[in-house]
């Protein structure tokens, strides 16, 4: 069974109007619909017993709180095994309000931990409706189906009866669980999962063993049986949690290997100081486009951009301030850069530029926008009244060049450009 406040302290404005509602209809449909079958059967429901029933609410109790969190922060308890017995033992109506009862109870201790009185009271109003109704349901077609109460025999018809019985609870559950989550906004919450259908197949089977034993053998066997079986539900929950734990270990160490490899990706291809890719990516980056073009020829045209007079920046003003100029210059033509263009710094003051696609003429006309934006930043606050300007060397890839005469004709040119008086193009 889920467990609303089993979960991790939520605010009180988590309750939407919707859930609330929702608490309190399933309820109050619960009230009325257990007053209607025991209205219904109260000729023929023997005088009560109140040891059985004391009994079983405490051991309700008992196995809500031998529980555990499972994936997606779910959490599973044994809750079913006292809920299936007690309807094998005092029928469908005493169980449903017995085990309503019990989860409308065992809420509260929440409190203590922090939950608010609105999570805790929410919370209890649900678990205990859905409980009676779920109950109810699954007793009612358990006895249609031809189940026995008080169950003394294992029989082909009792095992069929009891499957039905486990499914319909748990089909029940499920469907208010789902139904409650969704009006909080919480998404599907792992309704409907294998393993839950799993988990309260084999409470069943313990249930069964607990009815059986409780109404054909003595009471010290019971007892034996109680105690066995409550040493082996604490070492399932012991278990569990060191499993979820050991889970956890693996999934954030996992994690931080995947951000320490991502690191280690970033450091290798990005520079440092600008933040824009290094030259190590950059040459990896235009073989690659060299070798789509010996696939698919298209016009490549790449660009080398080198500061001008930056020796004297570092010189006269600081390596800070150099660095400084560096970062700016680099945001400036990152900012400035088609989403296709490529652009790495390539070493210390020089720039590189690819522009896939690009003719040589529209590539020119690219870096002449560069330059002048470059050229028309404010510097002052830096110290540089002069400003910073760029010199470019543009060039066009020639069918069969390699790598390096593409380069060492991007190079030449910027030389050209230094040559005719900086901060200029040449192409």
């Amino acid at each position: 069974m889920s467990d609303m406040t089993a979960q991790p302290p939520k605010a009180a404005d988590d309750w939407t109007r919707a859930g609330v509602l929702f608490a309190c209809a399933v309820f109050v449909v619960a009230a009325i619909a257990l007053a209607l079958a025991m209205h219904g059967a109260r000729d023929t429901r023997p005088e009560r017993d109140w040891l059985p029933i004391l009994f079983f609410f405490a051991y309700g109790l008992f196995t809500i709180s031998v529980g555990y969190r499972g994936p997606s922060n779910h959490y599973y308890s044994f809750d079913r095994i006292a809920q299936v017995a007690s309807v094998l033992v005092l029928g469908p109506i005493e169980a449903a309000w017995i085990n309503g009862l019990a989860s409308l109870v065992y809420p509260l201790h929440r409190l203590r931990q922090g939950v608010s009185r609105r999570n805790v009271l929410y919370a209890s109003l649900t678990n205990s409706g859905i409980m009676t109704l779920s109950i109810l349901a699954a007793g009612t077609l358990y006895l249609r189906a031809g189940g026995e109460v008080p169950l003394l025999l294992l029989t082909g018809t009792a095992c069929l009866a009891l499957l039905v019985l486990v499914f319909t609870m748990q089909v029940v559950n499920d469907s208010a669980m789902l139904g409650l989550s969704l009006l909080l906004g919480r998404g599907r919450n792992d309704a409907f999962s294998p393993f839950s259908y799993a988990l309260e197949i084999g409470a069943a089977a313990a249930a069964v063993l607990v009815a059986l034993i409780y109404n054909r053998l003595e009471l010290p066997a019971f007892i034996l049986m109680l105690a066995v079986l409550g040493v082996g539900m604490l070492a399932l929950r012991q278990f569990a949690v060191m499993r979820y734990r050991l889970v956890g270990i693996v999934d954030e160490r996992t994690r931080s290997l995947l951000e320490k490899t991502l690191e280690l990706e970033r450091l290798a291809t990005q520079d440092n100081l600008t933040g824009l890719y290094n030259r190590r990516y950059a040459d990896a980056w235009i073989k690659q486009q060299l070798e789509l073009e010996g696939r698919h020829p298209q016009q490549l045209t790449v660009a080398m951009a080198d500061i001008d007079y930056f020796k004297q920046i570092n010189d006269h003003h600081s390596h800070a301030v150099g660095d400084a100029v560096l970062r700016r210059v680099a945001a400036i033509l990152q900012q400035r850069c088609r989403a296709s263009d490529m652009l790495a710094r390539y070493g210390g003051e020089e720039f590189l530029f690819c522009f896939p696609a690009t003719a040589l003429a529209e590539a020119q006309a690219l870096c002449e926008t560069l330059r002048n934006a470059v050229a028309a930043a404010d510097w002052s606050d830096l110290g540089l009244h002069r400003g910073v300007t760029l010199s470019f060397g543009v060039a066009a890839l020639r069918p069969g060049a390699s790598l390096d005469a593409l380069l060492r004709q991007a190079d030449t040119q910027l030389y050209a450009a230094k040559n005719a008086g900086r901060n200029r193009v040449v192409a």
